[in-house]
């Protein structure tokens, strides 16, 4: 069960706030090595590393047309309409995150504007180990859609029947992605990094997993492709007060723990009362659970910790910078300005992190491991630039000509202080 911490000093915060990381350095020395191989023998390293990883050989690793119906036939018709209305409601979210073009006159003649570019060519990242995130399918591709993205492709790990699920093949055709790879784990980033003879180059590189598409992610970066965030494995932190409602809680706490073996739980609390009803509410929802022995492992590396009151709960939550903070507090929306680091924030007994998940709307594809504390989620920004315009005119350039003349001077930039200069001077001569 998870270790019980009670009235932490804020010394002993850090230490507490460890994730369960593998050792860094042969991580990193691993997804060297793949990258390596993937640059250097394209399609042919991708099928080896698919055979070691995936235990299956693969003839082709981009999905077909065929492929793409039969999937369609073995989702039920319960499940399509699910992923529909989801759907509907995360492209409703998103849409609304386009901006409209403002142009500011900053000084009389001068006028500055900035406007939003589809990064063209984006690779999508879907789990598909001991869970297949079709969710994810959505998450990713209904922004990357509304921006204009013109080349999506999309890279997931195989079955050992050399399959990937029929789930997110549906999901993926639902919202118009065609380009579909059967390649998972760092090969995956590697060959959307170096591009092959099958997988296409990307600018961008999107998408959750484990620490070594993580670490992937990262090095990909070394060669000039953007990622979103260093997304890793999946957290929840739970601040949970007398009005908590502890069989909700210990849910919450257990639809994170069966992501992995390496996800992290945390539950703060000033109530040790609440502590035991939560903790004994997990020791029975873990029995009916269908991946229990993975929560197991995780509910072993995870916390909870007794406070004197919710506002320090809510410092040391800051200080973990969770990915998915749920505050099941009488009045939470009251919490709101107090919380700094958070992925995404579910509020009260009836916002379970399961929502955002899957259909409330917001992207589940957010920060891990601290990474809350300098990165967003993901949303429509993630997948544009944005680009800044401005237009001068001659009333413009007299007004600020002189301001920009004794900067340049400044800075002993004398072609910059010329480049105004001579537009001065030849309105001068104008007049």
């Amino acid at each position: 069960m998870m270790k019980q911490y009670k009235y932490p000093n804020i010394s002993e915060w850090k230490s507490i706030c460890e994730r369960p990381l593998q050792n860094q350095e042969n991580l990193e020395n691993q997804v060297k090595q793949v990258f390596s191989e993937v640059k250097k023998s394209g399609d042919t390293a991708l099928k080896f590393f698919t055979e070691q990883f995936d235990k299956v050989s693969l003839e082709d690793l981009k999905v077909s047309e065929s492929e793409i119906i039969e999937a369609e036939k073995l989702v039920s018709e319960e499940l399509k309409s699910a992923i529909k209305t989801a759907s509907e409601n995360i492209r409703r979210f998103h849409n609304s995150q386009q901006e409209e073009k403002k142009i500011i006159e900053t000084t009389e003649g001068v006028f500055c504007w900035r406007e939003s570019r589809a990064i063209e060519n984006v690779g999508i990242y879907i789990p598909g180990g001991t869970a297949a995130l079709f969710s994810t399918v959505l998450m990713l591709g209904i922004p990357a859609n509304i921006a204009g993205c013109k080349n999506i492709a999309l890279c997931s790990p195989p079955d050992k029947f050399g399959k990937i699920n029929p789930a997110i093949l549906f999901t993926a055709n639902l919202i118009g992605i065609k380009t579909i790879y059967k390649v998972g784990g760092s090969q995956a980033i590697a060959a959307l990094t170096f591009g092959t003879d099958t997988i296409p180059k990307v600018d961008k590189i999107l998408g959750p997993g484990n620490q070594y598409v993580t670490a992937a992610k990262q090095l990909a970066q070394n060669y000039g492709v953007a990622i979103d965030i260093p997304a890793g494995p999946s957290e929840v932190l739970v601040i949970a007060d007398e009005t908590s409602i502890p069989g909700f809680v210990a849910s919450d706490l257990l639809s994170q723990a069966e992501h992995g073996t390496d996800s992290q739980v945390i539950l703060l609390s000033d109530s040790e009362k609440i502590i035991d009803e939560i903790n004994s509410e997990i020791n029975k929802q873990l029995e009916d659970l269908h991946r229990k022995e993975i929560a197991e492992i995780a509910l072993q590396k995870s916390k909870s910790i007794l406070f004197d009151s919710i506002d320090e709960a809510i410092a040391f939550s800051n200080f973990y910078a969770p990915e998915h903070l749920i505050l099941a507090l009488e009045n939470a929306e009251n919490y709101t300005n107090k919380i700094t680091d958070a992925g995404s924030v579910f509020l009260g007994n009836y916002s379970p992190e399961s929502a955002g998940d899957y259909a409330s709307g917001t992207n589940h594809t957010l920060p891990t491991n601290g990474f809350a504390k300098n990165y967003s989620g993901v949303s429509l920004d993630s997948f544009v630039k944005k680009i800044t315009f401005q237009n001068i005119t001659k009333t413009g350039i007299k007004n600020l000509g002189k301001t920009i003349e004794l900067m340049a001077e400044a800075e002993e930039l004398m072609a910059h202080k010329n480049a105004v200069s001579i537009r001065l001077k030849s309105l001068n001569n104008e007049n």
